[in-house]
């Protein structure tokens, strides 16, 4: 009976203990079964839980710390319990109404807030003003909005210059928070806008005492760093304002209705440029472009290969596409694309990257635009990627949390749209053919082909849309050196477009096109302030800079009401499409490999090439890139050092620089976490699997080799094979045949496959050596669906800064935990001491039980 209950008893004998350990154990459970009443229910239940409530001892061989382990458990569940997601007790009728009552207090703050604009136009003094206004002439009208104008500038400008004590200061950042805090429960773009201002009044602020009053002008060292921290705060203060211009009402454009009669669409060009790619990749493509609803006559598919490869002209004949090769490869992607239009006369032309599978209504969506503004010369649709990128695949976040991209096709298009200036990204887009004409072919004269060409056009006077509803899928990059690479490729086509071709200089853009194409080139010079960020704190602790010449107090004053702002205004607009502090991450692992070709193509605009980024490869093991990590361990072994020294000077150093020393401190453990992470990212986790697995929810059935029919549900699906829930259990053979019958509309089809795995009620099955029109119908069944990528991110967590916050730093922490097992043994074997004494001290830190879920867990397909 006590070996049931107690179950260390058993475990006793299965892990070798100590004499005095298992004497203490059994000790306990005798004064356990003496005075505990272990046959109650409770105690019953939280013997069945204890992996549940006691997960750092429940799996493990028992020691002596042990009952301090539980005991310190027992006093956190006390105060934390989590109830089952489904089993939660209902709250006290107290509770309830005041949960109504708040809730009903912002909405009718809401309804105020979002009511103003109606109110002022029915506002009948208002109606006297315009009135009144209406008497003046245009010039009296011109002068009284420039003395509104200076009148309101005039008060922002005192209200960012004014000099605060800490008493001052302290009040002006408290009443700021706590209208933030009001304004960003309340819905609506008011409130966001209202934001925008509190963040640009402190961040103003905060600028403008940096410049004024935080320059060391005496001290020709601490001048010099003083000065290069501020340079990069400017540049970070610049893009932050520019980015709220960018992104403070995005248009959310939906699809224009094409005319009933097909006659009068547009014929198409569509066009796959390949280089070096597979077939299989390029297949995929190919095979769902065939499927698009568009008039076959009005629709020419062309494969534009740049390999001149003999196995993708035979397979553009069987398939029935053009296929279009040229004799050199000048001027790469876009050379293809300009000697492909030499031999073509669509109207619309609609480029895809050889691995972006389009959906069956990508021209149904996207070509009405261009029948109702003839000035339109581009509608861009979001990159959405089918497998996930390194981040995505190094840190399991695949599908849980918004991608490194999901900001710029999520916010920043649509926020792009609303100023006339959407991006072409180079693929999942449709373009006037006569637009291109018009600026004599895609742009050469740098390596992003796409961001020149859409510059050429803005110039010229045309049109672009974006349509935030994904339209195809392609493939994510597959390492993380190929992700740097392609990003370096980008950085530095954007470098050369501003020194080249300047938004802001030039004609033919309005001032808003100029802040969206300023701000989108600017973004990627972001490598050399992230790198001074990531340094700075370290020109006081080891040269004893000031690099800002102010008490530690103040600095807390402006500095952290700076930081905050953001952070809320920034997670308020981007929440749904990047997590708060994940930006950090992103940039650390791109800004030294982004510094150096920036700067470069600054200088020297013609220096650079195009490089192909490497789709669909495979990652057999496990590894740790130690090339890409190397200048993040650079960076991680000076904060360590950094570090070292801050304890020297909290030791040994004057009292009056203890502050100073805690605040660079503190942003030393900071940079250590966030360069952690970036270390994170570079453990490579293994990719074996050649053909990436999508989740779905589609009815579908199973016929056996006897005719019987069993339904069920499609929940994943690959090139190769998917994986179906049945409604019955059922065990089938592996390797044994059967057949898939899915739904395209009102038509049915049957796949023949061979079972994979079965497991009660759930199905693998591969599908092997389909013909060439079955393998359409199965894309076009799958991948090519309508709907195949609305759902994509309905997983995806909600964003609350604070957590994000505490997701980094855990993940900084786990990054130097990978690195650590990464290393050789014998550093391994000299640093295990230390590692096993960190690990004994957090095996006492109380865990918080995860909420019991009643979704019981699914195998996964073996396709």
């Amino acid at each position: 009976m006590i070996a049931r209950i107690f179950p260390y008893m058993h475990l006793r004998r299965r892990y070798d203990c100590y004499p005095p350990t298992a004497f203490l154990l059994a000790t306990l459970t005798a004064l356990a079964w003496v005075f505990l009443r272990l046959e109650s229910p409770v105690w019953q239940t939280l013997l069945a839980q204890r992996q549940r409530w006691y997960p750092h001892v429940a799996n493990k061989a028992p020691n002596a710390g042990d009952p301090l382990r539980i005991a310190l458990q027992s006093l956190w569940l006390l105060v934390a319990r989590p109830l089952p997601e489904r089993r939660r007790r209902s709250k006290p009728q107290w509770v309830q109404g005041l949960g109504q009552s708040n809730l009903r207090l912002w909405e009718r703050a809401a309804r105020f807030l979002n009511g103003l604009p109606q109110q002022a136009n029915d506002s009948k003094t208002l109606h006297s003003c315009k009135k009144w206004w209406q008497t003046l002439s245009p010039r009296q009208q011109h002068w009284l909005n420039y003395c509104c104008a200076a009148v309101g500038l005039v008060l922002v400008v005192v209200c960012i210059t004014e000099p605060f004590g800490y008493g001052s200061q302290l009040m002006f950042v408290f009443l700021l928070w706590a209208v933030a805090m009001v304004v960003r429960r309340v819905p609506g773009r008011f409130p966001t806008l209202l934001l925008i201002v509190l963040s640009i009044i402190v961040s103003c602020r905060y600028l403008w005492w940096r410049y004024t009053a935080t320059l060391n002008w005496a001290a020709p060292m601490d001048l010099a760093f003083g000065v290069l921290l501020l340079i990069a705060e400017t540049y970070s203060w610049l893009v932050l304002l520019l980015g709220y211009i960018q992104t403070c009402w995005p248009l959310q454009r939906l699809p224009a209705q094409l005319p009933a009669d097909t006659r009068l669409w547009p014929t198409v060009d569509l066009l796959i440029p390949t280089y070096n790619e597979d077939l299989s990749i390029v297949r995929g493509t190919v095979y769902a472009a065939l499927g698009i609803d568009w008039p076959h006559d009005k629709l020419r598919i062309s494969i534009l290969d740049d390999g001149k490869r003999e196995e993708f002209r035979l397979f553009a004949a069987e398939a029935g596409v053009n296929y279009i090769t040229r004799s050199d490869n000048k001027h790469a992607k876009a050379g293809n694309l300009n000697q492909a239009l030499l031999k073509l006369d669509g109207e619309l032309v609609a480029i895809f990257d050889c691995d972006h599978v389009p959906v069956r209504s990508f021209l149904q969506l996207t070509v009405g635009w261009f029948l109702r503004d003839p000035k339109l010369a581009l509608v861009q649709t979001p990159h959405h990627f089918l497998s996930p990128d390194p981040f995505e695949r190094n840190l399991g976040t695949f599908r849980q949390r918004p991608n490194e991209g999901e900001l710029f096709y999520g916010l920043v298009q649509d926020g792009n749209d609303m100023w006339n200036a959407a991006f072409f990204c180079g693929s999942c887009a449709v373009l006037r053919r006569s637009a291109i004409d018009d600026i004599g072919g895609f742009a050469v004269e740098t390596v992003t082909e796409d961001a020149h060409t859409a510059l050429r056009l803005h110039r010229r006077g045309w049109n672009s849309a974006y349509v935030r509803i994904p339209q195809a899928a392609g493939l994510a990059t597959e390492s993380l050196s190929a992700h740097i690479g392609q990003r370096i490729r980008w950085a530095r086509g954007m470098a050369q477009i501003f020194r080249t071709d300047n938004p802001l200089l030039g004609k033919g853009l309005t001032i808003f096109q100029r802040i969206c194409y300023a701000n989108a080139m600017l973004h990627f010079l972001a490598g050399l302030p992230r790198l001074v960020f990531l340094t700075a704190p370290l020109a006081f602790l080891l040269l004893h800079a000031y690099i800002i010449y102010a008490p530690a107090l103040m600095i807390v004053l402006y500095v952290i009401p700076h930081m905050l702002h953001a952070s809320l205004t920034n997670s308020r607009m981007q929440g749904e499409h990047r997590l708060t502090f994940w930006g950090e991450v992103y940039e650390t692992v791109l800004a030294w490999y982004i510094a150096r070709p920036t700067t470069v193509a600054l200088f020297n605009p013609k220096k650079g090439k195009f490089n192909v980024t490497a789709k669909g490869g495979l990652m057999t093991e496990n590894q740790f890139d130690w090339g890409i990590a190397q200048p993040y361990l650079v960076l991680a072994l000076l904060n360590v050092v950094g570090l070292g020294f801050a304890v020297w000077r909290l030791i040994y150093g004057p009292a009056n620089e203890i502050g100073t020393t805690l605040v660079s401190s503190l942003w030393v453990i900071y940079n250590l976490l966030i360069v952690g992470a970036a270390v994170a990212i570079a453990a490579e986790v293994r990719q074996v699997r050649e053909t990436h697995r999508v989740q779905a929810r589609l009815p579908v059935a199973i016929r056996l080799e006897n005719g019987h029919f069993y339904p069920g549900m499609l929940v994943d699906y690959s090139d190769g094979g998917a994986g179906i829930e049945l409604e019955v259990s059922m065990s089938l053979a592996v390797g044994s045949r059967v057949s898939l019958l899915m739904q395209r509309g009102q038509r049915e089809f049957l796949f023949p496959c061979f079972v994979s795995r079965s497991h009660k009620n759930f199905v693998g099955v591969s599908l092997q050596d389909l013909p060439a029109e079955q393998k359409i119908d199965y894309v076009q069944c799958t991948f090519a669906r309508a709907d195949a990528w609305l759902n994509w991110n309905e997983d995806f967590i909600q964003d609350r800064p604070l957590r994000s916050f505490i997701d980094v730093l855990k993940l900084g922490m786990m990054g130097y935990y990978r690195l650590f097992e990464y290393l050789p043994a014998w550093i391994r074997k000299l640093a295990s001491p230390f590692v096993r004494l960190g690990a004994w001290v957090i095996s006492y830190v109380p865990r918080f039980p995860k909420a019991v879920s009643s979704l019981s867990s699914r195998p996964v397909s073996a396709s």
